[in-house]
């Protein structure tokens, strides 16, 4: 039986550390305070958002909340953008996406200024991952899973880690972080020919191809770790699911991330760290 890497633990550390910041700026007459701006009510975006705001609520972070109609024009979204960049009172924004198809999502994200870019979404922050640089803020998932590994002790240095799935969100961030803690990494993508046997090298695999179930028992390599970054609602089953079989991989693997509770539970104590350490960041 594979060893269940949960998230709770993980987000319960990092949540310790982000309360002793919080406690440092309230000293100092601050309250951190983050902005999340949703256009549209999708459910998934709502679901998300009961969560950061519950967990920012249980740290001490004040969250504005912008909800502007499924149908707003790309020139109400800029300004809006820029009203957040201008607010000092606000230290992170989080801008759901992707946003719906008639507005242009790269001027949107490009509009963000860096320092307030919490959930790593612009060019400034991704630069600074895919340079090793450390500046700006890593997306939040992809520092989920490192996270975890380092919680639960396991060793990156020279190890095969292989990442289903190359998105700018997880796949191609997380490939980066795993390459500055001296894993060796491959990508595989809708184009990759026999990813299966490819992701059986792998010590690491990191599942995040955002098909619910695809990964199966072919994929995985007894004694691999698995992180399983997606999440979806399987109706047959009447559950939520993740990218790979749980039931197919757990018996095989030497230890597994559950959906829920493994990756996502984490995700959002990242954010809210996000935004401590940006309030942070303005005290020079």
């Amino acid at each position: 039986m594979a060893q269940l890497l949960k998230g709770a633990p993980v987000a319960e550390a990092i949540d310790a550390r982000t309360a002793a910041d919080v406690a440092r700026l309230s000293q100092m007459g601050v309250t951190p305070k983050l902005a999340i701006l949703r256009v549209g009510d999708k459910d998934s975006d709502l679901s998300y958002e009961r969560g950061v705001s519950k967990r920012c609520a249980k740290l001490g972070v004040q969250v504005e909340v912008l909800a502007l109609p499924a149908d707003v024009q790309q020139d109400a979204l800029m300004r809006e953008i820029s009203a957040l960049n201008e607010d000092a009172t606000v230290h992170g924004v989080l801008m759901f996406r992707p946003l719906p198809r008639h507005l242009d999502q790269r001027a949107a994200d490009a509009a963000l200024a860096p320092a307030k870019d919490v959930d790593g979404i612009t060019a400034g922050s991704l630069a600074g991952v895919f340079m090793g640089t450390g500046e700006g803020y890593t997306p939040c998932t992809a520092q989920a899973c490192m996270e975890i590994l380092a919680h639960y002790g396991i060793e990156t240095v020279g190890k095969r880690a292989v990442v289903l799935g190359r998105s700018l969100v997880v796949g191609r961030p997380v490939a980066c972080l795993l390459m500055a803690a001296n894993a060796t990494v491959t990508i595989c993508h809708t184009k990759t020919p026999d990813p299966a046997v490819i992701a059986r090298e792998a010590d690491i695999l990191i599942c995040a191809t955002g098909r619910m179930e695809s990964v199966g028992a072919d994929y995985v390599a007894p004694d691999a770790v698995v992180l399983d970054v997606g999440i979806s609602w399987n109706a047959d089953k009447g559950k939520l699911c993740g990218d790979a079989d749980f039931d197919a991989i757990e018996p095989l693997c030497a230890a597994i991330t559950p959906v829920p509770g493994g990756v996502g539970a984490v995700t959002n104590s990242v954010l809210v760290s996000h935004v401590v350490q940006a309030a942070l960041a303005t005290l020079g």
